[in-house]
């Protein structure tokens, strides 16, 4: 008996979400760009004048000449002559996905799902009306001086969530509210898991609310707190904004990336609506591949401070594979410690537009990450510098595209590194900030315990590590990890306030300025009341 076709519903959906269909039709018909559509000549009936056509961000296909259309899975289907199940089983090895079992969808479980989707709306809309209550004033006023309007936070659905246990109470009769993240189970029954925090709803591809990240408003850690991965929602898999930006970033022609959630707002309701942001700190290569799905035209947009650089680093690795020779990627910077935000509200909406213009191109940016990182005056630091590229480059699924990298490298090795001269200037090599054992470590801690990873995401987003990796060979309790955390970051802060001190000595020594004693004093005591801290951490 045939399966079922509605069994993968979900699954399918997910097939279409990760593959692009002008990768999976490109593989058997040559394809070339004409707007914003693909053209070839039909694989299914003989032609000369192309009347096949592809839409990337639709996810069809069609001919108009012998009227074949359909997505991936019914091209696979036809082109190969194989059956649902087989077709599915070949897209799931493209996509890197397990194939689940052909069994019915459980009727309870979809009910499930329904009820996650309810739970959250109505949380949504409960946070959404505290925001405009006595209890709510400070986040009022905080969205108000960010400069956002009442159309504004009722288009984004944006609220409140007091300190008291306001979804526990008002929807205690409900079975859902620990499966939706909402709530956590205590020795006292249920808690809140977001308290005084403003609230962004977090939107799934057909608008509905999947999940929340609560931004504190007093400065505690950890800065965003986002809903745990649940039946419905999964971080790593969700694009900020999305929803609102597909139609924009078809009309664009590209999709802007940038680094938190308020930027992203700003950048939408100031005229770039093809604004989206990752959750947290972490871009992943599933965020990629459904931005590459809508258009393969990229800007990444990140602050110009060093965690803003490593930032932008990751994403060029991840974008690697993902270039065609129609990505136009490029890498924009927001310089003197600003954000898109600011640079918005200070500036104008004319200079935002003059930072994403002005973008760097991905074949520039990852030259120039290869020679700030590398000292390329000598010998060994151009080896190192082309392993590196090579090594990057591997990445191209594209033959040709691959090959017109290292060309074009090629000749800018040649003009720039093609003699070694002693008495240029030697750029400083950039050593890591995190040794391998602490890198490992905290990858450790980070897959283990999320909820740590959570607490300190702001911390552990300016380390630059990349936590996507693996670190077996560790035992440790919750304890245990979060005092590795803490002391980490105590003895980071001990360094530069150390730092300071040590340079503060110097300016005094050079200039005899009396003046710089008292900030010496200051950071001395500042020094020794955090070595106490760390000295009774470490006997703890």
């Amino acid at each position: 008996m045939a399966p079922n076709r509605t069994n993968f519903s979900n699954f399918t959906d997910e097939l279409r979400a990760r593959l692009s269909i002008v990768d999976v039709v490109g593989k058997r018909v040559p394809l070339t760009k004409k707007g914003d559509r693909y053209w070839g000549c039909c694989p299914f009936h003989n032609e000369k004048t192309p009347s096949f056509t592809v839409v990337e961000d639709k996810g069809f296909y069609k001919c108009f000449g012998c009227g074949e259309g359909g997505d991936i899975i019914s091209f696979t289907m036809k082109i190969n002559n194989m059956d649902f199940k087989a077709a599915i089983e070949e897209l799931a090895n493209m996509a890197g996905m397990k194939l689940p079992d052909f069994k019915p969808r459980d009727p309870n479980i979809v009910k499930h799902e329904e009820e996650l989707f309810n739970i959250c709306d109505a949380a949504a809309n409960t946070f959404h009306e505290k925001l405009f209550t006595p209890d709510g004033a400070a986040a009022l006023e905080y969205l108000r001086k960010r400069g956002f309007t009442d159309d504004m936070i009722k288009k984004y659905r944006i609220g409140y969530a007091p300190k008291n246990n306001i979804i526990a109470n008002k929807f205690a009769g409900s079975k859902y509210l620990v499966d939706a993240g909402l709530c956590r189970r205590g020795d006292f029954g249920l808690y809140d898991f977001f308290r005084d925090r403003l609230m962004f709803p977090l939107f799934n591809a057909n608008g509905k609310i999947v999940a929340f990240s609560g931004r504190s408003l007093d400065g505690s850690e950890p800065k965003y707190k986002n809903t745990t991965d649940t039946d419905v929602f999964h971080k790593r898999r969700t694009v900020f904004g999305l929803n609102f930006a597909r139609d924009a970033i078809h009309r664009a022609n590209r999709s802007i990336v940038v680094e938190g959630q308020i930027d992203a707002i700003k950048m939408q309701t100031n005229g770039f609506g093809e604004t989206v942001a990752p959750l947290g700190t972490a871009l992943t290569d599933e965020h990629i591949a459904i931005l590459c799905k809508l258009n393969r035209n990229i800007t990444f947009c990140f602050d110009g401070d060093g965690a803003g650089q490593k930032a932008a680093a990751r994403a060029c690795s991840i974008m690697m594979p993902f270039l065609r020779d129609i990505s136009d990627v490029r890498f924009a910077f927001v310089s003197g410690g600003k954000d898109p935000d600011e640079i918005l509200e200070k500036n104008g909406v004319d200079a935002m537009k003059k930072i994403i213009d002005n973008a760097v191109p991905l074949v520039d940016f990852l030259w120039e990450l290869a020679n700030k990182n590398f000292v390329v005056a000598t010998p060994g630091g151009k080896l190192q510098a082309e392993k590196f590229l090579d090594a990057e480059l591997d990445k191209i699924a594209d033959p040709e595209l691959k090959k017109f990298f290292k060309q074009e490298y090629d000749k800018r090795k040649f003009q720039s590194w093609q003699s070694w001269k002693k008495n240029k200037e030697v750029v400083k090599v950039k050593l890591p900030d995190i040794d391998a054992i602490t890198k490992n470590t905290l990858i450790y801690i980070v897959n283990n315990f999320p909820e740590l990873a959570e607490k300190y995401l702001d911390f552990l987003g300016s380390l630059g590590i990349d936590f996507d990796g693996d670190a077996s060979g560790l035992n440790m309790d919750l304890a245990a990890a979060e005092k590795f955390i803490v002391s980490l970051k105590l003895h980071r802060y001990l360094d530069k306030l150390n730092s300071q001190k040590r340079e503060l000595t110097n300016q005094w020594l050079e200039t005899g300025d009396n003046s710089v004693r008292d900030e010496i004093n200051n950071l001395d005591a500042e020094i020794e009341k955090y070595t106490e801290k760390l000295e009774v951490l470490l006997t703890i």
